[in-house]
Order: structure tokens, then C-alpha cells, then sequence
């Protein structure tokens, strides 16, 4: 493969600029495990806003959006990525009982009002679904790499984990978030600035639809039903994800973490229109592109290298790299939180354990986590079926617990338990009987969260009516 000079020295610039800002904040802003883990909870709207866009824009919305748009979904396509803002509108109103928690993670909520085994069980699925999206996001990463440079994928997967690993180990959650600012940044002008030259170099979006059937121009091409389950889909995932939720911890009061769900609706929705229309033409200049794939798995790269310049391809592919580490920092940090907070000291590990011993032992977590990962990705897992697996099996079981556990002050110890074990076992029969996709209109997820919800409602009115006591609040200022 022909080494693209121009591209190759624009990511490389990238990747060099985020182990600076590692290194840097590592330097100068980490002086407890408060900044380390949440950043000190100081982040201000647009840090929080652009970190929380940035981690729900990876692969998937970007590469993945584009093959959608060049395959069966056409323009509908739109809706990957659309669902996702609409989903964040919502979250609004979760989002300042988040930050009034004053938690460090899901499982530390979680435990607060239903005990150490609802804790323990709840850190386990995170940690677990955390390890397949950090595979995930170093493979796609990695095969970036090695389009721009024709090096082995292998190698090309070490080079990305290790990007990843230095300047989140370096700078810990604020490191992160600066980063993640960054990153959104260069993905949405990247494609702001890129899609325009990609259309006029294919005659103008005229001579592009015109080369498309109607069919592919059609807005809700996959059906309102699709459309609407992808919007529960998102929401879902959102409230119990532990990437989103740690972005409205560090946020320095609970209007600035309403407020940044609102401007990262925003910012997700201006973003989604482009990877489809890249997708799109893609489609309609199939036969002239060459190394474009039957499937349209690199219609993003394809139709960008055919369609405009060197320096346009660089900003996709810095994009596509920003898309896929903005993902990966974030599991792996949160795996790592997860692991020191909830489990080795929910377990009985050490308790008073310096700062600076906890500060170490995370980024000792993110080293060996984020190998580990680097040598799942290597296997070749399909990521979508990583992925799908992945947002379900952390999101089903806690969705009621954690969400409802905010939100119902009377809900019973009995009912929140119930409702994890039942919203796991509802995701794993559903994943199964559909195969991790649509049936009946419904996806995995959104099962699994439906039956955790109906569990916790009816468990919790039987032992109520039984004379259980509510369980303690999930908020430090209200006690236990």
C-alpha cells in the first residue's frame, strides 16, 4: 500500500499533541484522586458538553455511520447518530441528580441504596463491558493506522493502545476531558470542512442523488419503529453508561451538567449529517473508486482519498482516530475507577490508602487494562457484535437500579436487587432469541432495561405493602 505522506503527518501531529496534553496536565493539574478520577469536579459547561459528544461519537458514528449510508439505510442513516442527540435531551433531567450524588461511580450509587452485592454486581458487568469497548476502539484506532502507513494491523493496534494508554495513565480524567474537547473539535470540522470538497469533487450533490435510487434519498428509510427503538436504544445506554455518567461528576454544579446535556444533543446532531452524505456518495461513485469495499466498510476513507485532497484525507482520518480514542480513554479510565473504588475497596481492600497510592494503583489498572485490551482487539472480534454485546449486558441489569434509584425515594433494598438480576437475565434471553438485533421492533438493550424497570415497580409495591423500609437515599446530604 502507497504510504499517504500529508494524511500520515496530520495524525501523527495529533497523536503527538495528545501525549503533550497527558503529560502536561500529569504535570501540573493531578494532585489528588479526586482529580485524577473526576477532575477535580470543576469542568465547565463546553468541557463537559464537547467530552460528553466526543465519547458517544466513536467508530461506530463515523466509519460505521457512512458504511450504513452506502449500504441499506441510505440517507436514513442519519437516524445512527440523530437517535443519539434526542436522546440526550431527557438525560437533562437525569443529569443534575447525577452530579447531587457527589459518587465517583455507577456501582458506588448503586451500593449506597441496595447494598454491596447490587455494588459488586454492578462493577462486575462494567468491567466486563468495558474491556470489549476498549478492544473495540484500539482496533478501529489501529486499522486507521494502518490504511496511512501500510505497516502490519498488528503493529499499527500496539502503536494506537499505547497513544491511549500514556496520556490517559499521564493525565487521568482531566487529561481526558481536555482531550476529548480537542477531539470533537477535529471531528466535527474535519467533516465540516472535508464533506463539501468530497461532494463538489463528485459533480455537486446533484449529480450524486441523481446517480442514487429514490429510495436510498428517503429520510425514514428504516422505518419509524427502527427509529424509535434506536432512540430507547441510546437513552438506555446513556444512563447507565459509566463513560457518561462520570462526565456529569466532574461538572462544577448540577445546572452546568443539565445545561451540557442539552449542548451535546446539539453538537451530536450537527455532526451526524456528514458521514452520511460521505456514505452517500460513496455509493453513487462506486464503480470509479478504487479499493472501495462491496460492503462500504471504508467508503469514509475511500471516497475522501478519490474525492480530495491530501490535506482533507488527513482531517478524516485525524477525525476517525479522534472518534475511536475519545472512546477508548474514556473505558479505559472508568474500567480503572471502577476496579480501585468499587471492587478492591468495596471488597475489603486497604481503606486508608493514600492519595498518592490510589493515584498509582489506577494508572497501574489503565497499563495492564488496556493490554489486555490491545490483545483482545488483535483477535479480530467482530466489533458490532463486541459492541452490542458490550452496551447491554453494563446497561440491562443496572438501568432501574441506578436511574430509578435517583429518582424514587421509597424503592426497596429487595427491588433494586431484583430488578439487576432480572434486567440481566431479560438482555441475555433477548440477545439471544434475536441475535443481538431487532425483533419485534425491540433490541436487546431496551428489553433487558424494560424488564429491570417492571421487576423493580412490582417488587417494590409487594415488599412495601409487606412493610420493607425504603432503602437509604442515594444522596450523601440526605443520609443512609
Amino acid at each position: 500500500m502507497q504510504l499517504q505522506i500529508v494524511p500520515l503527518i496530520i495524525v501523527a501531529a495529533y497523536l503527538i499533541g495528545m501525549l503533550v496534553i497527558g503529560f502536561v496536565v500529569g504535570k501540573l493539574n493531578i494532585k489528588d484522586s479526586s482529580d485524577y478520577m473526576l477532575a477535580g469536579r470543576r469542568m465547565g459547561l463546553f468541557m463537559v458538553a464537547f467530552s460528553l459528544s466526543a465519547n458517544n461519537i466513536g467508530g461506530g458514528s463515523t466509519t460505521g455511520l457512512a458504511q450504513k449510508a452506502f449500504g441499506a439505510w441510505g440517507m436514513s442513516a442519519i437516524w445512527y447518530v440523530l437517535a443519539a442527540s434526542i436522546a440526550m435531551i431527557p438525560l437533562a433531567y437525569f443529569a443534575p441528580k447525577i452530579r447531587k450524588t457527589m459518587a465517583v461511580t455507577i456501582p458506588e450509587v448503586v451500593g449506597r441504596r441496595f447494598g454491596k452485592f447490587s455494588s459488586t454486581f454492578t462493577a462486575v458487568l462494567g468491567v466486563l463491558s468495558l474491556f470489549c469497548l476498549t478492544s473495540s476502539q484500539i482496533a478501529a484506532s489501529g486499522t486507521v493506522v494502518a490504511t496511512l502507513t501500510g505497516i502490519p494491523t498488528n503493529v499499527a493496534l500496539v502503536i494506537a493502545g499505547l497513544v491511549v494508554i500514556l496520556y490517559t495513565t499521564f493525565g487521568g480524567m482531566i487529561a481526558d476531558q481536555v482531550s476529548d474537547l480537542v477531539q470533537f473539535i477535529i471531528i466535527l470540522v474535519g467533516l465540516a470542512v472535508a464533506t463539501p470538497f468530497v461532494i463538489q469533487g463528485c459533480g455537486g450533490w446533484e449529480a450524486i442523488s441523481a446517480a442514487l435510487p429514490p429510495v436510498q434519498l428517503d429520510f425514514a428509510k428504516i422505518g419509524w419503529v427502527t427509529i424509535i427503538g434506536y432512540i430507547f436504544n441510546y437513552f438506555c445506554t446513556f444512563l447507565a453508561g459509566p463513560e457518561m455518567v462520570s462526565r456529569f461528576e466532574t461538572a462544577k454544579n448540577e445546572k452546568t451538567a443539565r445545561n451540557a446535556s442539552w449542548l451535546s444533543a446539539i453538537l451530536m446532531a450537527a455532526m451526524s449529517i456528514f458521514p452520511t452524505l460521505l456514505g452517500l456518495a460513496a455509493l453513487a461513485m462506486k464503480d470509479s473508486i478504487p479499493g472501495l469495499a462491496a460492503d462500504g466498510s471504508n467508503a469514509m476513507m475511500a471516497v475522501t482519498s478519490a474525492y480530495a485532497p491530501g490535506v482533507m484525507v488527513g482531517l478524516i482520518s485525524a477525525a476517525i482516530i479522534c472518534a475511536t480514542m475519545s472512546s477508548a480513554d474514556s473505558n479505559l479510565l472508568c474500567m480503572s475507577t471502577m476496579v480501585i473504588n468499587d471492587l478492591y475497596l468495596g471488597l475489603g481492600g486497604k481503606k486508608n490508602l493514600s492519595e498518592k497510592t490510589i493515584i498509582f494503583y489506577t494508572r497501574a489498572c489503565n497499563v495492564v487494562f488496556a493490554l489486555v485490551a490491545m490483545g483482545i482487539s488483535m483477535f479480530g472480534v467482530d466489533i458490532v457484535t463486541m459492541n452490542t454485546f458490550a452496551f447491554g449486558i453494563r446497561c440491562a441489569g443496572p438501568f432501574a437500579a441506578y436511574g430509578l434509584g435517583l429518582a424514587v425515594p421509597r424503592a426497596t433494598k429487595t427491588a433494586g436487587i431484583f430488578s439487576l438480576v432480572a434486567g440481566t437475565v431479560g438482555f441475555i434471553f433477548w440477545q439471544l432469541l434475536s441475535g443481538g438485533d431487532f425483533y419485534l421492533g425491540i433490541l436487546p438493550v431496551v428489553f433487558g432495561c424494560a424488564v429491570s424497570v417492571v421487576a423493580f415497580f412490582i417488587v417494590n409495591a409487594i415488599t412495601l405493602k409487606m412493610g420493607a423500609q425504603p432503602a437509604p437515599s442515594a444522596y450523601l446530604d440526605e443520609g443512609k
